[in-house]
């Protein structure tokens, strides 16, 4: 795994770059937020194609315990990806409301990310 740094004003972002699945349980984002964290950043960009594929089914759980990680330690997140074919209602539901809540953020570009974490 590869993480960028982006200075966007006095936020420092870190942007995981991989074409691996990164995040497989709450281990993983734990590790991810301290190898960030070590880095400077308080905030952090994921893809998509990053995340285990359990996770975007919400019936297995992953994805309400990785995310309760970023929100109990305060790590605001973004996960870049095209939602649309998402087709599960509930999952749709969620993202909207993550969206509006804005503490982790479902975007479709990391132009997007960087000016919603900044």
């Amino acid at each position: 795994m590869h993480i960028e740094i982006h200075k966007e004003g006095k936020t420092t972002i870190a942007e995981v770059v991989s074409d691996d699945i990164e995040i497989k349980d709450v281990q993983d984002a734990l590790d991810l937020m301290a190898n960030a964290g070590y880095m400077g950043a308080e905030k952090i960009i994921l893809y998509e194609k990053n995340l285990a594929t359990g996770f975007f089914d919400l019936k297995t759980g992953i994805a309400g315990e990785i995310l309760q990680k970023f929100t109990n330690y305060r790590v605001q997140l973004a996960i870049i990806g095209d939602f649309s074919t998402r087709t599960s209602k509930s999952l749709r539901d969620f993202i909207y409301e993550s969206n509006k809540i804005g503490r982790i953020l479902f975007l479709p570009s990391v132009e997007d990310a960087k000016e919603r974490l900044k």
